[in-house]
């Protein structure tokens, strides 16, 4: 079955995952998304050594099998061979989208930060599958300091796009709010807080899908 991009995405980051049973939990979690329905996960660790990122990996691959679930590393293209991951996804101030692409190669994912109050220049040219865009709304989760674009803002980034463009929205969405992201021209919404701060990820994500599912 091919593989299409998909409407929402849980974005896991390090601070997010117990010190203790580290490893039984990045099982049990992801094991449980998986069954979810979860195709695409983004794993957020800017720090930590690669000891703990190799751990983590391991940890995620066998619970979240390759060819059922795309693994994305924030950041650290360097890293995703060695990891195994299946893409990476870069911000301004990582390495180039170029750089990227050269590092993780043809085949795998590469994602972009675009912009948020309007489209980085030339970054449609880019050799990236995505296109992240926001803040949409305030994040605890991610330092920032841009300001939130909102709803109008996913609007006008995806008319300035045009309609071909993968774009992907991020930051403080939340349940309320995701269908009217959707709804502004956002292909998929990333969330991190929403589904990781509720005691049950895996029912967070089926009730958020069952809600999007039409849009």
């Amino acid at each position: 079955m091919a593989w299409t991009f998909p409407r929402i995405y849980p974005i896991l980051d390090s601070s997010q995952i117990p010190a203790n049973g580290r490893d039984e939990f990045l099982r049990r979690l992801g094991a449980s998304l998986a069954d979810a329905g979860v195709t695409l996960l983004e794993y957020r660790n800017k720090t930590g050594p690669f000891g703990q990122l190799r751990d983590d990996a391991e940890a995620l691959r066998t619970a979240m099998p390759a060819g059922q679930v795309r693994l994305i590393l924030d950041d650290r293209a360097d890293l995703v061979d060695a990891l195994d991951f299946d893409g990476v996804h870069v911000d301004a101030g990582d390495v180039t989208v170029r750089e990227a692409r050269r590092l993780v190669g043809p085949s795998r994912i590469v994602g972009a930060f675009a912009g948020s109050e309007a489209l980085i220049p030339g970054i449609l040219a880019e050799p990236a599958d995505y296109f992240a865009i926001g803040p949409v709304f305030t994040t605890t989760t991610k330092h920032t300091d841009k300001p939130p674009v909102g709803v109008d803002g996913v609007r006008r980034l995806r008319a300035e796009a045009g309609p071909g463009v993968v774009l992907t929205a991020a930051a403080g969405i939340t349940f309320e709010t995701a269908a009217a992201v959707r709804q502004a021209g956002a292909t998929a919404v990333a969330a991190s807080a929403a589904f990781f701060h509720v005691p049950d990820p895996a029912a967070e994500f089926r009730r958020w899908f069952a809600a999007l599912d039409r849009i």
